[in-house]
């Protein structure tokens, strides 16, 4: 069976919405991973970026389960020794929400220039509201 190859002129990207609200991070981030890559589209190749844009709105109603708003930690090192800073989820949760969920995605793209170039698709916004209406997304349930 041969892979198709379609020319980058013929890529469709279509444009979703997606609301958070009362939704579990993980589940909600694979299935965004899974639009941004374009898995769900026939035309798939893993070496291309075929994959739709993404609107997130509502990310600061997202949803974690069990205890991990108190006990999973996100760590960012500065370079130098001791360098290392720590917050909890729910820390991350209050001052940037976008992030947690950037971030969520983030973790399950692929990790190169490919991955780096589909992370961009994706929008995330406080809120209901969001400045891409000129693009007329549809809104997508997940």
């Amino acid at each position: 069976m041969k892979t198709c190859h379609t020319p980058v002129k013929e890529i469709e990207r279509n444009w979703f919405v997606v609301d958070a609200e009362n939704k579990v991070l993980g589940r909600l981030a694979s299935e965004i991973a899974t639009r941004l890559r374009g898995k769900h589209k026939p035309n798939f190749s893993p070496h291309m970026d075929v994959g739709d844009f993404i609107v997130v709105v509502n990310a600061e109603k997202v949803k974690l389960t069990g205890n991990k708003l108190d006990d999973k930690m996100y760590y960012r090192h500065s370079g130098y020794m001791g360098g290392l800073s720590e917050m909890r989820a729910k820390e991350v949760l209050e001052k940037k929400p976008t992030e947690l969920l950037r971030r969520a995605v983030k973790g399950m793209l692929s990790k190169n220039s490919l991955g780096r170039k589909q992370l961009k698709k994706l929008k995330v916004y406080t809120g209901g509201e969001h400045p891409h209406a000129a693009q007329k997304p549809e809104m997508l349930e997940i």
